[in-house]
């Protein structure tokens, strides 16, 4: 076999549970290399924020068919007990391992080369099928809006990818200032329209569902129990992605601070705005009604008699949200395509940075299977293969934090998680009853989704394993702690 360009013919003898670890010459990392100190903890905060909020606006109140305003409250309850000890997890681990791998670059640390190539395959397959979710919202706010005429979903996804994958080309401090500006008008947005729904709230509207004949079904639980699991997927919209924070380790100011105190921040305000709104959304629109609505503060707005022109501003402030969400993931999949791809783990012409230190196809190539997918219009169906990918990460990062926190206890942490590993262990928990959740809602997509991981663990098995590359960032500890034992 020939040697790769860029990389030396020698192996490092690195021997893993099968896998090898080659060296590489100087110009291999020099080519793929992020611009560094670009963010400090608001732009990090403004990262999580925008990465979460189009939940706020669309695709959480599909599970008020799931589980009714009840069954929805308490599945919003315990995920948002699941991420806030998930983040605070992540923000011990971010602290003490800042890469741009993000939850790879801590289950590489902590599970080795299987288990952090599985994790950052779940973060990729969330954040690649995520925007391909957002772009049919947006395509379905902006049809509504009557913009540019546009009644076709499908112009609106291309130019959308186009637009924003551009943007990113250009560099990152552009990126997360645009970014943190298009959350702002998102949040503004939702305060808007808060103002005008909380008015408009009528206790009555909660309950409005008519409840079924399913073990422990109540006006408050009208489809039982099981509705509650069954909305776990639709609670998660409220949060998903908060945690793509530590992906900009490398490009942070300060890491070791800015990190905690980004996803800290961002997770306490995305808390109280996912309160506010399934409360007062469901209390003016009524649960019934807001259950398969695809712009649920606009048509609860409508069903209150609110003037038109608070509808057009909250309107155009979801579109922002969307916007906001669908910009902020992209930045996450190509951090993480990035990283897997330095290290060997994918291809790696997928990691060579731009003169901006853009990873360009990092950038484009999961944007082009994104696009794809959003042309199924099947919003829903993408969400429910979103949280999948997601859920399985979260397990895997979860009991990351638990390895090493018993493994290395005297690894440096800038930051300790409150409550240790019995918060990350809550999490763990909640976590792997949000991937069974899935299987429930929609065991086709959730199945479908299994199938294309799978798909990526057999190139692992069968090519990648064999061609990692030694001087990667996460390889490194690796390569040091074999030789600390071969001189023991």
């Amino acid at each position: 076999m020939t040697a790769e360009p860029g990389v030396r013919s020698d192996r490092t003898a690195h021997h893993h549970a099968g896998v090898e670890a080659e060296a590489v010459d100087a110009g291999y990392l020099q080519k793929r290399q992020l611009r560094t100190g670009t963010a400090g903890w608001v732009l990090l905060a403004g990262l999580g924020v925008a990465a979460v909020i189009s939940g706020d606006y669309a695709g959480w109140n599909f599970g008020l068919a799931e589980g009714g305003f009840g069954g929805l409250l308490i599945a919003v309850a315990l995920m948002a007990v699941m991420y806030s000890a998930m983040v605070f997890g992540l923000a011990e681990l971010g602290s003490a391992l800042p890469t741009a791998g993000g939850g790879y670059t801590f289950a590489r640390r902590a599970l080795g080369p299987w288990g952090g190539y599985a994790t950052g395959v779940a973060v990729l397959i969330e954040y690649a099928i995520a925007p391909a979710a957002i772009a049919t919202f947006i395509g379905a706010y902006v049809e509504s809006l009557g913009l540019f005429g546009i009644t076709d979903g499908w112009w609106v996804y291309l130019v959308v990818y186009a637009l924003f994958v551009g943007i990113h080309l250009m560099g990152v401090g552009e990126a997360l200032k645009v970014m943190l500006v298009i959350a702002g008008i998102a949040v503004a947005g939702l305060v808007v329209y808060l103002a005008g729904a909380i008015p408009a709230f009528d206790s009555a509207n909660l309950l409005d569902i008519v409840p079924t004949d399913a073990a422990g079904a109540s006006d408050f639980l009208p489809f039982g129990l099981m509705g509650i699991w069954a909305a776990f997927p639709f609670a998660i919209w409220f949060f998903l992605a908060v945690e793509c924070v530590p992906l900009a380790a490398e490009e942070a100011r300060d890491p070791a601070r800015a990190m905690p105190r980004g996803i800290v921040a961002a997770m306490g305000l995305l808390l109280v705005l996912a309160v506010l709104m399934l409360v007062f959304t469901a209390g003016a629109g009524g649960s019934e009604a807001m259950s398969a609505s695809g712009n649920p503060p606009v048509e609860a707005l409508q069903v209150a008699g609110s003037s038109a022109a608070l509808t057009s501003v909250v309107n155009y402030a979801g579109l922002f949200g969307l916007v906001a969400s669908f910009f902020s993931i992209i930045y996450a999949y190509s951090r993480q395509t990035f990283a897997l791809s330095r290290a060997g783990y994918l291809p790696r012409v997928l990691s060579v940075t731009n003169g901006r230190k853009a990873p360009v196809l990092a950038l484009l190539v999961p944007g082009a299977i994104g696009f794809a997918l959003s042309l199924t219009g099947q919003g829903a169906m993408l969400l429910n293969m979103a949280v999948f990918g997601a859920t399985v990460s979260y397990v895997l990062m979860m009991v990351s934090h638990i390895v090493l926190r018993r493994r290395e206890p005297d690894l440096p942490r800038p930051y300790r998680t409150p409550g240790g590993t019995v918060t990350t262990g809550i999490a763990l928990v909640l976590a792997a009853a949000a991937v069974v959740a899935t299987f429930l809602v929609d065991p086709v997509a959730a199945l479908w989704t299994l199938a294309a991981y799978a798909v990526f663990l057999g190139y692992f098995a069968v090519h990648s394993r064999h061609h990692l590359v030694a001087s990667a960032p996460e390889e490194e500890f690796e390569l040091l702690a074999a030789a600390d034992e071969d001189v023991r």
